[in-house]
């Protein structure tokens, strides 16, 4: 299936994703980044998948979101009638539970339920013994095991656990799928009614507190939503998406594991929570901020994991052949050991906006925050990997300057607001200098607009932080032209690309789709230009582009019309959130950030 057919359901410790057809092709659990996986998305049906779905070759297939929730229905016809399948992961207790509950309609449907249960990203066969009755299944392997709990007779066939059934009006049947620790008890049994009802019960109250109004309130609701489902709540670290290695390229090599959390998302994330009423959960994300960078400045890191684990090594799944062979298929992450100086500016300021609004300052953090500024004080110039991690040789990015120019910024303005004590003179000389740096030696005359390195003359999407920051006024010419640039040049069908990609600028083959939240970037612009009528339209479209149950990828491929890249990714539906706050809500996260500058 095209990853657009997919839809997210989670239990605010890991997530699956359940296709259009009622195949649930990825799954790790117990949390995110786990091995025990389901993994047909990446392989083939024998790396893993669950699926239930009529018997009958021909069915068509509608699915919603339970209104406000994480609670997945997809609706099948046939010609004998149709069911309702309710797919979602209750709340943790304890243990980690997957309810399907089949539930008749019309007619009377002939059912059919197949798993494939695999293990250690798909390649470890478990030992799968059912039980007396048939209408259990339990599976072991290493350190892993599950039980699948059954309303109907169970049988293993060709490494495949099936079941047939049928489901008349007004009847239905609900399946549970269990994991644990392989060393532990047989899990205990759901009563898959009450859980769908103290599930439901759960979204509904949280989405209930959304502040936010107006035409978009839906996409936004459904987008914050979505944020919430890739919170690990045990620690507020919020994950990229729950997927690895969905391609950037059909067929390319440009495959990520994005299940860490980025600082780099820091700050919009924490102003969509903040601005929709969310404190609770921006608190926990400033405070898994803290203790993840906490420690040696020279030492922190672009990406962390769930509870900001450091060692993120990077290695590829050789028996997994990726998305629509877009191989290899990568675990970890390299890119956590990059020098990338813009996460500096980003943790200054997602601390300061989280005290601008209304979060108890953190003394820890800011101690911490002094140390990161006087590392950074020599650190600003130095070449760079830059906000797009490339894998050439490091640069001086022009962003990265930028950022280095907030980082100093945000302190200024934490010691004028808050009467705090640092060497703070210095850190004014600091701010004119590096702004000075980048007007001198970012700004390219023969372009008329900023680029993406000193001494290039490529352009770039993160070039439209430049007025969101506040680094120079929304109407500067330099500023006006190097948004017109990045329309003109570095767009497709009016949608943005990050940069235009090629070996000798990043160290890879060539070739992605546009970038969805540096779209979201270019709308915010035209806003902050008063442009609004553009603005919106833009907006529009790419809130038309969301699937059919509200989901944003990482990309987009305007020519074949069609998503790539990780997915759901939380920064294109942050992204989302900001830009339709800057359209028509009463807090703009773009004029939140954008203070008067004091160059």
């Amino acid at each position: 299936m095209k990853i657009e057919d997919y839809a997210l359901i989670g239990d605010c410790h890991t997530a699956a994703l359940v296709g259009r057809n009622g195949s649930i092709d990825w799954l790790c659990w117990p949390r995110f980044d786990s091995p025990a996986c389901f993994a047909a998305l990446l392989g083939s049906g024998d790396n893993g998948f669950w699926k239930i779905s009529p018997v009958a070759e021909r069915y068509s297939a509608k699915r919603h979101y339970r209104p406000g929730t994480l609670v997945l229905e997809t609706e099948f016809e046939t010609a004998e009638g149709a069911v309702s399948l309710i797919d979602f992961m209750p709340a943790r207790s304890g243990q980690a539970d997957l309810v399907r509950i089949v539930v008749g309609r019309r007619g009377r449907v002939a059912m059919q339920t197949e798993g494939v249960l695999r293990f250690d990203y798909g390649s470890a066969v478990p030992w799968v013994t059912l039980g007396a009755d048939r209408h259990s299944a339990r599976a072991i392997a290493g350190p892993d095991q599950t039980l699948l709990c059954s309303p109907v007779p169970l049988e293993n066939r060709d490494r495949r656990t099936c079941g047939r059934f049928e489901i008349a009006a007004g009847e239905s049947a609900a399946f549970v799928l269990t994991h644990s620790a392989s060393h532990l008890e047989t899990p205990r049994r759901v009563d898959p009614q009450k859980a769908l009802a103290d599930t439901e019960a759960f979204w509904t109250e949280w989405s209930g507190r959304c502040k936010v109004n107006g035409p978009w309130a839906d996409a936004v609701c459904r987008s914050l939503i979505t944020l919430k489902a890739l919170t690990y709540a045990p620690t507020g670290g919020i994950v990229a998406a729950p997927t690895t290695s969905l391609p950037e390229k059909i067929g390319g090599v440009r495959n990520w594991d994005y299940r860490h959390c980025w600082l780099r998302d820091a700050t919009l994330t924490l102003l969509s929570l903040m601005n929709a009423g969310y404190y609770d959960e921006a608190q926990a994300w400033r405070e898994w901020l803290v203790r993840a960078v906490a420690g040696s400045p020279e030492q922190m890191q672009i990406m962390y994991g769930l509870a900001g684990e450091r060692r993120l090594t990077e290695w590829e799944l050789p028996w997994l052949a990726g998305y629509e062979g877009s191989a290899p298929v990568r675990i970890g992450n390299a890119a956590a050991a990059q020098l990338q100086l813009d996460v500096y500016g980003e943790l200054m300021d997602a601390l300061y906006q989280a005290c601008k609004g209304g979060l108890a300052r953190h003394d820890i953090a800011w101690g911490l925050q002094r140390s990161l500024l006087k590392h950074l004080t020599d650190a600003w110039i130095r070449p760079d990997e830059g906000i797009w991690e490339v894998r050439s040789a490091p640069r001086h990015f022009t962003h990265s300057k930028i950022m280095a120019w907030l980082a100093f910024d945000r302190g200024i303005k934490m010691v004028e607001a808050f009467q705090l004590k640092a060497p703070v003179e210095r850190w004014r000389e600091l701010r004119a200098r590096i702004h000075a740096d980048v007007c001198e030696r970012g700004f390219s005359t023969r372009r008329n607009a900023f680029v993406q390195s000193y001494g290039c003359d490529e352009l770039d999407a993160s070039l439209l932080q430049i007025a969101i920051t506040g680094f120079l006024p929304a109407q500067d010419p330099r500023v006006v032209s190097t948004v017109e640039a990045i329309r003109r040049d570095l767009t497709v069908d009016g949608l943005v690309m990050r940069y235009h990609t090629h070996e000798s600028v990043d160290g890879l083959p060539p070739g992605e789709g546009v970038f969805l939240a540096c779209t979201f970037w270019l709308a915010d612009n035209l806003c902050m230009q008063g442009r609004w009528d553009e603005a919106k339209a833009l907006f529009e479209r790419l809130v038309g582009l969301t699937n059919d149950v509200g989901l944003l990828a990482e990309e987009y491929d305007p020519v074949a019309k069609r998503f790539l890249g990780n997915f759901p990714q939380a920064f294109s539906h942050v992204a989302l959130v900001n830009t339709a706050m800057n359209l028509g809500g009463r807090e703009k996260p773009a004029e939140q950030r954008a203070e008067k500058k004091a160059a």
